[in-house]
C-alpha cells in the first residue's frame, strides 16, 4: 500500500494551532489577532475535537489561557511564526500506520525565517509518537491541497518559484510529491492571490471539498483585484477534468491602501466544524453560506479573521491536523 496524505475532511484526532506572540509580526494588531485565534481554537474545541494550542512562553501562555475555552489544551513550544500548516508535520497514512513527512523549509523563499520554525514540525511529530522521514525539497503544507485519491492542487507561482527549489523542474517536483505524500496526479494552477506573502499558496486560492471537486472564488465587484487569477484557476481546473464550484470572494479588501489577500477559501475543516475567516466585507454572510452548503455533514461558522490576516495568514494557515 502506498502512503497517502488524507484529505482534510477525513477523521482527525486533534488539531494543532499556533498562538500569536510576536508584536513585530502584528504591529498594532497583536492583541486582536490573539483574540481571533483564541476564538478559532475555542470553537473547534467546543465542537468536540481536541485542540492543542501552541504558546511561546509563560506570558504568552497566560494570555492564551485568559482567552480560550477550558477545553483547549495549551502546549508551550519554541516556534516563531504561527503558520503550522507550513512548519508543522505533514502526516501520511500507510494502512493504519501514521508517518510524518518533513520537507525542507527556508522561510517562504528566504523572507521570514524565525527561531524554531525549522524544528517545530519534527518536535510535534516525535512527541506524538510518529516516525519521521525527511526529504530536502522545500515545501510548505499550504502549497498543496489533496482530495484523498492522489490528486493534488498547487500553484506554479509557489512550487516553481526559484526561491524554493531552483534546481528542480516540474517533473522533479511531481515525483517528490508522489513519493512522499502519495500525490500521483498534479493540477497546476497559475498565480495565487495578489500580495500573498507565501508566493501564492493554493490554500488561499482553491481547495478540494470532495474527491475531484474544487472550490474557487468568483469575483465580487468590478474592482475585485483577483478577478483574472480566479478565472485562470477555474479554467485550468475545468480543463483538467476537475469539477469546479464557485463561491463569492470577499471583494477588494485593503489595509492602509494595500490590497490584502483576503479569502474565504482559507477555511479550516475539522472533525465536526468548518471555520471560515470573515473580513467585515458585505459578502461575508454569502461566503460562509456557500461553504456551509458544501459540508452538510458538519456545522459551518464564520469568525473574524482580519487581525490574523494582518500577520500574513488565516485560520487554515495557523492550523495542522493529526489524522485519526
Amino acid at each position: 500500500m502506498t502512503a497517502l496524505m488524507p484529505p482534510e475532511w477525513a477523521p482527525q484526532e486533534w488539531l494543532w494551532i499556533g498562538f500569536p506572540h510576536l508584536a513585530e509580526e502584528w504591529p498594532g494588531w497583536l492583541e486582536p489577532a490573539q483574540e481571533q485565534m483564541a476564538d478559532f481554537a475555542s470553537a473547534v474545541a467546543e465542537s468536540g475535537q481536541q485542540v492543542r494550542l501552541l504558546v511561546r512562553d509563560e506570558a504568552n501562555e497566560a494570555r492564551a489561557r485568559a482567552l480560550v475555552s477550558g477545553k483547549v489544551t495549551l502546549e508551550r513550544r519554541v516556534y516563531g511564526d504561527v503558520w503550522l500548516r507550513d512548519t508543522g508535520p505533514l502526516v501520511v497514512k500507510d494502512g493504519a500506520e501514521r508517518i510524518a513527512r518533513r520537507f525542507g523549509f527556508n522561510g517562504w523563499g528566504g523572507k521570514y525565517l524565525m527561531p524554531g520554525d525549522m524544528e517545530i514540525g519534527e518536535a510535534l511529530a516525535r512527541d506524538a509518537g510518529l516516525a519521521v522521514t525527511h526529504t530536502p525539497m522545500i515545501l510548505e503544507g499550504g502549497a498543496v491541497d489533496g482530495d484523498g485519491t492522489g490528486l493534488v492542487a498547487t500553484t506554479e507561482q509557489c512550487l516553481l518559484n526559484p526561491n524554493r527549489n531552483p534546481h528542480m523542474g516540474r517533473a522533479d517536483i511531481e515525483a517528490e510529491l508522489a513519493e512522499h505524500l502519495g500525490f500521483t496526479c498534479v493540477l497546476w494552477l497559475g498565480d495565487g492571490l495578489i500580495n500573498d506573502h507565501t508566493d501564492g499558496h493554493v490554500d488561499n486560492l482553491a481547495r478540494f471539498v470532495a474527491p475531484n471537486r474544487l472550490v474557487v472564488p468568483e469575483p465580487t465587484g468590478k474592482d475585485d483585484p483577483n478577478a483574472a487569477i480566479y478565472a485562470d484557476a477555474a479554467a485550468r481546473a475545468e480543463a483538467f477534468g476537475v469539477e469546479v464550484v464557485r463561491i463569492p470572494s470577499p471583494g477588494r479588501i485593503e489595509r492602509e491602501g494595500r490590497v490584502e489577500p483576503a479569502s474565504y477559501v482559507n477555511f479550516a475543516i475539522t472533525s465536526h466544524l468548518v471555520v471560515v475567516p470573515t473580513f467585515g466585507s458585505p459578502h461575508d454572510a454569502d461566503g460562509v453560506a456557500a461553504i456551509a452548503a458544501l459540508f452538510p455533514d458538519r456545522d459551518t461558522i464564520g469568525l473574524p479573521g482580519d487581525a490574523v490576516l494582518a500577520g500574513g495568514g488565516g485560520f487554515h494557515c495557523a492550523s495542522q491536523q493529526m489524522p485519526a
